[in-house]
């Protein structure tokens, strides 16, 4: 949702005392102020939900240009492997003040705030005014942008409510997940709204038909959601080999794509939010642009997270991938420092698909839908064409055991790398696949054709 901002002005008021907001959200971009919501009359009335620049967030209303409530947290907030569910619940009229306002993280109410300033007993906060105090959400009024994805953005206008209204536990898991049908404890009042339900709709889909508008920016549907999590680029993982600028403003695209545009990259690499050690996945890359892009699979975390060298140094990585060096396109492993000039060119026209088989540690790739050395993703144990053993005395090598996680990065410091993921959300940055292929599992939109018994890398298709 970065630079996209959606807008609704209440047309009813309602109670300015008592009301709920909750939504689901994943983070993409950290250590910068990015505002979730907020409801305004103008900069010195306003209340609003955010982040801040050291992952902390603050809930706040200010009233004629002073702080009528401030809270802010202890906690910090750095997963962008995951979703969040908010739920703020808000009461004024309540005579104990820490009552007056509960904030619970994933059905947990969050108790330690370095800044805990509550609001004052049946205070009118700025929020639920007939033709004012409009309703912002993903961004404080054109600037300070969230970074993410979002996922049903619930406000109940005149109460207070349980987080069990919109989330519970797994008995399983006992994780908190997400519930599609949201049932308030008495109304969602007239105020009250839900979008971006299974998608990017604005279209209200509580009782009410308080739908939103677009502001500015783009909204792209993703197959990411509070219930099946997709792997996306961990900025957290960022291992930069040379220190000139922070690599990891140049995530886009909800860490789905790496765009170091000119002449001041640096040479480094992203895992992954998601690692397998068993099981069968498929995913796709595009090297769209650029002179200097690395991109393919490590399967020692810790010595790829720590190294100071490139990945394909024997010495200290185990991966294996594809680089563009010149004009020359190769493959190399991090065993034995092998490689091999594959044809590929670095081109938007170009789409390489990975099938990766961890149940007989076999990788697959293609080209635009053809395989490498003929491969058979299917094969199974006789692992036919598969990438792995095809240079000299072995082209990279996986055992039992072994976690592996895709990866992306730059391999220069003077020119640029352009490279899209799609681990089924089926779009390369924000272009949609052209006409998506077969996947029998269900799980996850591709170009190409997913081979059978193959699924998305997500939490869903972990447990496939």
């Amino acid at each position: 949702m970065a630079n996209t901002q959606l807008q609704k002005t209440p047309t009813n008021t309602n109670s300015r005392q008592e009301f709920t907001f909750s939504f689901w959200l994943k983070r993409s971009k950290l250590s910068s102020e990015q505002c979730v919501w907020t409801t305004r009359l103008n900069s010195s009335n306003n209340t609003l939900f955010k982040f801040n620049a050291n992952d902390t967030f603050t809930f706040k209303c200010n009233k004629s240009n002073a702080d009528a409530l401030v809270l802010t947290s202890n906690a910090l907030f750095r997963d962008t492997s995951g979703w969040y569910n908010f739920v703020i619940a808000v009461d004024t009229t309540q005579s104990t003040d820490t009552n007056r306002v509960k904030i619970y993280i994933n059905g947990v109410q969050e108790t330690s705030f370095g800044t805990a300033s509550y609001p004052s007993q049946n205070l009118s906060l700025e929020i639920n005014e007939s033709g004012n105090q409009e309703c912002l959400i993903g961004s404080e009024n054109n600037q300070n942008y969230f970074d993410g994805s979002m996922s049903y953005f619930a406000f109940v206008s005149e109460t207070q409510e349980l987080p069990t209204i919109f989330g519970e536990t797994d008995s399983t898991t006992g994780e908190w997940k997400i519930k599609t049908t949201i049932t308030p404890s008495v109304a969602w009042g007239t105020n009250g709204f839900l979008i971006l339900v299974n998608g990017n709709s604005l279209t209200d889909q509580s009782t009410n038909s308080n739908n939103f508008a677009l502001g500015g920016g783009t909204l792209t549907k993703t197959e990411d959601c509070p219930s099946n999590v997709f792997a996306t680029m961990n900025p957290l993982s960022d291992n930069r080999r040379v220190s000139t600028t922070n690599l990891i403003n140049y995530l886009k695209n909800g860490n789905t794509e790496l765009n170091t545009y000119g002449a001041n990259s640096e040479k480094g690499y992203f895992l992954s939010t998601i690692g397998v050690s068993k099981g069968k996945f498929y995913w796709e890359v595009q090297p769209y642009d650029g002179t200097e892009w690395g991109f393919g699979v490590a399967y020692n975390k810790m010595a790829f997270e720590q190294t100071t060298n490139t990945w394909w140094d024997m010495s200290s990585v185990l991966a294996i991938g594809f680089d563009k060096m010149g004009s020359g396109n190769y493959g190399l492993d991090g065993k034995s420092g092998e490689s091999v000039n594959t044809g590929i060119a670095s081109s938007g026209s170009h789409i390489l698909g990975f099938a990766l088989d961890m149940d007989n540690y076999g990788l697959y790739v293609h080209v635009n839908g053809t395989y490498m050395y003929s491969g058979n993703p299917e094969s199974g144990s006789s692992r036919t064409g598969s990438i792995l053993g095809q240079v000299s005395t072995g082209l990279g090598y996986l055992n039992s055991g072994d976690e592996v996680f895709p990866f992306i990065g730059d391999t220069g410091t003077s020119n640029f790398s352009r490279i899209r993921t799609n681990f089924g959300n089926g779009y390369f940055g924000t272009t949609a696949v052209s006409s998506a292929g077969t996947n029998a599992s269900g799980n996850g939109i591709f170009e190409y054709n997913v081979p059978a018994g193959y699924t998305a890398l997500s939490t869903k298709g972990l447990n496939l």
